[in-house]
């Protein structure tokens, strides 16, 4: 089943509380002391959100002290820990397919604890989060990169990908971002994502281009600016892999 819109929209409404979150708990640690005013300046919030951001965060497991009057604030226990997981879909996919990766090049290191470890974080997480796993998951392979292939200029990957692959992948709907080729030069696209491909060390996005009625594969380190097109969604496709490409869903444990 295709989310509709307002799932998305939802979807982007828990990323912006959870980012919001970590910046308050990662100023209280910083600064000391902090008033609401300075912090929903800094979170980029109103003082009534921050207050209810602040009653979550103490739900969560956050000590936090209110100390009332002229030059008080508010203050966070600094042996304070959160109690509760909030983790969501796209960081517990993160973790996966860090796993799977090493285990397609074949160094993980005690795999049967980190699978174990893995196992028990997914049983954390509601049906419904289970449920877009498993189905952001049926997206990704691994295989083998060919010793042919030049990885001399290897760089960083935006960090903006997985948020935006989430919510493309799970909604069907259209990615745009900035790409660089080979040589150097950008274009604008806008794909279909239909899979994901690690063939380590390299990380692919393999997507429909409606530009070029063709499959291309773009290598997710040239992804620059990324973000999901809400509205119009599309048809999942087969994409002809190799050989060599498994589902990650089919490696051996």
């Amino acid at each position: 089943m295709v989310p509709n819109t307002g799932t998305i929209e939802w979807m982007t409404y828990e990323m912006n509380i959870r980012l919001r979150h970590d910046a308050i708990v990662r100023s209280l640690r910083r600064n000391g002391t902090s008033t609401i005013a300075e912090l929903a300046q800094e979170v980029g919030a109103s003082r009534r959100t921050v207050l209810r951001d602040i009653s979550a965060l103490r739900d969560a497991g956050f000590v936090i002290h209110s100390e009332p009057g002229r030059g008080g604030g508010l203050q966070l226990d600094p042996q304070s820990v959160q109690t509760t997981p909030r983790l969501s879909v796209a960081e517990v996919f993160a973790l996966l397919i860090s796993v799977a990766s090493m285990r397609a090049a074949g160094n993980l290191p005690f795999s049967d604890l980190a699978d174990a470890g893995l196992a028990k974080i997914e049983k954390a997480l509601p049906s419904d989060k289970v449920r877009d796993l498993r189905r952001f998951l049926d997206c990704l392979y691994v295989g083998q990169l060919s010793p042919l292939v030049d990885i001399s200029d290897l760089g960083a990957m935006d960090p903006a990908l997985l948020p935006a692959f989430e919510a493309a992948f799970l909604g069907r709907l259209h990615l745009r971002f900035q790409y660089r080729d080979a040589k150097g030069s950008v274009t604008s696209r806008n794909v279909e994502p239909q899979a994901m491909l690690i063939l380590p060390p390299l990380w692919y996005l393999v997507a429909w281009d409606p530009a070029r009625n063709d499959f291309r594969h773009f290598r997710m380190d040239r992804i620059s600016t990324p973000e999901y097109v809400g509205g119009t969604t599309f048809r999942r496709r087969y994409v002809p892999f190799e050989d060599h490409v498994r589902p990650v869903l089919d490696l051996p444990r």
